[in-house]
C-alpha cells in the first residue's frame, strides 16, 4: 500500500498510526507516483473539495486514472452541497479544548470566512497556553452529483456508482468509478 500527501506534516502523524509501518508514505502529489501502477486509489477526508478549479480537478483524475490498472477503481467522498455543512460550521464554529500531553489546554475554532457557491472558505484557529494562535485558512469547492459523474466520465471512468456515506447519512456522496 502507498500513502501520498503533500503535506509532511500530515505524513508524519500518519507514520505514528497503528499499522503504518505497512504503508510506504510519499510526500508528493498524484503526478509524482507515475511509476506505480494500482488497483485501487481512495482519497479521503473530502479531499477532492480542495480541488478548486475545473482545470486542477481534471488533472487530477486524469493522472489517477493513469495510475490505475485495467479494471480498478477509484473511490472517493465529497460532501453535498445541498447539506450546507458550512450554516453548522457558522453556527456552531467547532469550539473546543483539548489538554494536549506536555503542552497543556489547546483551544480550537472555526469561522466561516466566505460563502461564494460554489466555493466555501473558513479558518481554523488554536490558541496554546502561551498565548499563541496557529491558524490555517482554507477554501472548499462544492461540487454537484452531475459535476462529479460529468468530470468522471471526460477522465475516462465507467461504471460510476453513487452510494451514501454510512457514518453521514445525507452528508456526503461516496463515489466508486471504474478505470
Amino acid at each position: 500500500m502507498t500513502g501520498v500527501d503533500p503535506a509532511a506534516a500530515s505524513l508524519a502523524i500518519a507514520r505514528r498510526k497503528p499499522g503504518a509501518d505497512q504503508v510506504d508514505w510519499r510526500c508528493g502529489t498524484v503526478d509524482s507516483l507515475a511509476a506505480l501502477q494500482v488497483d485501487l486509489a481512495v482519497m479521503t477526508g473530502n479531499v477532492a473539495q480542495v480541488f478548486l478549479t475545473d482545470q486542477s480537478w481534471s488533472a487530477l483524475l486524469h493522472d489517477v486514472h493513469g495510475l490505475l490498472n485495467p479494471e480498478g477503481h477509484l473511490v472517493y467522498e465529497t460532501r453535498r452541497m445541498s447539506d450546507r455543512a458550512w450554516e453548522r460550521w457558522a453556527e456552531d464554529s467547532d469550539a473546543s479544548t483539548v489538554d494536549v500531553p506536555g503542552v497543556g489546554p489547546v483551544h480550537h475554532w472555526r469561522e466561516v470566512l466566505s460563502v461564494d457557491l460554489p466555493l466555501v472558505s473558513f479558518r481554523h484557529a488554536y490558541r496554546f497556553p502561551t498565548g499563541d494562535v496557529i491558524d490555517s485558512e482554507s477554501t472548499l469547492r462544492f461540487r454537484s452529483d452531475a459535476e462529479n459523474r460529468e468530470s468522471l466520465l471526460r477522465a475516462g471512468f465507467t461504471e460510476i456508482d453513487v452510494r451514501d456515506a454510512p457514518d453521514r447519512p445525507g452528508a456526503e456522496f461516496v463515489y466508486l468509478a471504474r478505470a
